[in-house]
């Protein structure tokens, strides 16, 4: 076992790893608030890994792509804003914006890395993670090892698209690789997917005054499910239907895609009831993103849906203990807690369960995240309902 004064005796050897308490992998929202959370804990031993840079996933959205859950200044009446991931911080305060772009939403999580000093590894990627026998990990990285008692995977979905929905996926565009709408050609679209995605890429396409037909296996724009997670919010219910009302969207819904192939000059996109549409743009893939979750083969186990499993106590791995998932892959309840209002509040939980097997008194740093509204203990809860 490791012991605290061996990463001195480590960096005199730059192919040994280095050994900290946590090792994180991402530094998006679900790292850092994470960070932050054991730092309040009184962990400090921590390293967050990233490939790119901080916010690297917002960076890269759509240049036009915003929240769809609002920002606001609540703090001094006890409420937090939505898209915060530490108490008596406020997107909308810093970034003066209902409704941040994700380059704006990087910014903010900088200046958070930069308040709470942590320790942000950019440019390196993890290539693989085992366990030791002695309960520890070890993370290959294109930099040196690491080593760590504990790893939180909070590498998001975002740089992790789904790109094999059905046959010929890969003649379509996924909407992760557009940078801006505007760099696409032609005059009329077709976009593939019913969600926030599907309806962001013809909100955008419709605005450069640009024909788009969406193809979806389902009417979210009329679904009445309140729970945001699957269906569409109500920013972006209003901006689609905005759109649609300038005659340049065209929503079909009931659509089960099952092949996409090129035939000239064009698209043919097909459905499973011979319905046949064709395209004069490379289709535009918004049916999601596979997530992060398959470099951890044999360390997470997944339901009869797909979702992974984790312990309600703490977001860890029913496999490998010591291993946690943070971010919008977590499930609880059959509840997906896709958004960053949902799963900041398990933040201090896994912050919790690593400093008190750390053997720190965590009792005052609990109340305060309980008071806060970011300390989720009760999966009781997790019911999305709504009476009116």
């Amino acid at each position: 076992m490791s012991t605290r004064g061996e990463p001195r005796q480590q960096d005199q050897d730059p192919d040994r790893p280095r050994f900290h308490e946590v090792a994180i992998v991402g530094a998006g929202a679900a790292g850092l608030g994470c960070a932050a959370a054991l730092k309040e804990f009184g962990v400090s031993d921590v390293v967050i890994l990233d490939r790119h840079e901080v916010g690297a996933s917002f960076r890269r959205w759509p240049r036009e792509m915003r929240f769809i859950t609002p920002s606001f200044t609540s703090n001094a009446f006890g409420l937090l804003d939505l898209n915060a991931i530490v108490p008596g911080t406020s997107p909308a305060y810093s970034l003066e914006r209902e409704h941040p772009s994700g380059r704006a939403y990087a910014q903010y999580l900088n200046s958070v890395a930069e308040y709470y000093e942590l320790g942000v590894k950019s440019g390196v990627d993890v290539c693989s993670l085992t366990t030791e026998g002695d309960g520890t990990f070890t993370l290959k990285t294109t930099d040196r090892p690491v080593r760590a008692r504990h790893v939180i995977w909070a590498a998001g979905e975002f740089q992790y698209p789904e790109r094999h929905s059905f046959a010929g996926s890969e003649c379509c565009c996924h909407s992760a690789e557009v940078g801006t709408w505007r760099e696409l050609e032609g005059d009329r679209f077709t976009v593939i997917g019913g969600y926030e995605s599907a309806a962001d890429a013809a909100v955008s396409l419709a605005r450069l005054k640009k024909n788009v037909t969406v193809l979806a296996r389902t009417a979210t724009w009329e679904s009445d499910e309140p729970d945001p997670s699957i269906s569409l919010s109500p920013y972006t219910r209003e901006r689609l239907a905005s759109a649609n009302a300038t005659g340049f969207v065209n929503l079909v819904d009931g659509v089960d895609i099952t092949s996409v192939s090129e035939d000239g000059d064009a698209w043919v996109v097909r459905a499973s009831d011979g319905r046949e549409w064709a395209s004069e743009t490379r289709p535009i893939l918004a049916t999601g993103f596979a997530g992060s979750l398959g470099h951890l083969d044999g360390l997470i186990e997944y339901d009869e849906f797909g979702d992974p499993v984790v312990t309600e106590e703490a977001d860890e791995s029913t496999l490998v203990p010591g291993l946690f998932i943070a971010g919008p892959m977590l499930h609880h309840h059959g509840v997906n807690f896709c958004f960053i209002y949902k799963f900041r509040q398990r933040f201090a939980v896994v912050a919790n369960a690593i400093a008190q097997r750390l053997g720190m008194d965590t009792t005052e740093a609990v109340e305060a995240r309980r008071e806060a509204g970011m300390y989720l203990d009760d999966l009781s809860c997790c019911v999305e309902s709504c009476a009116c």
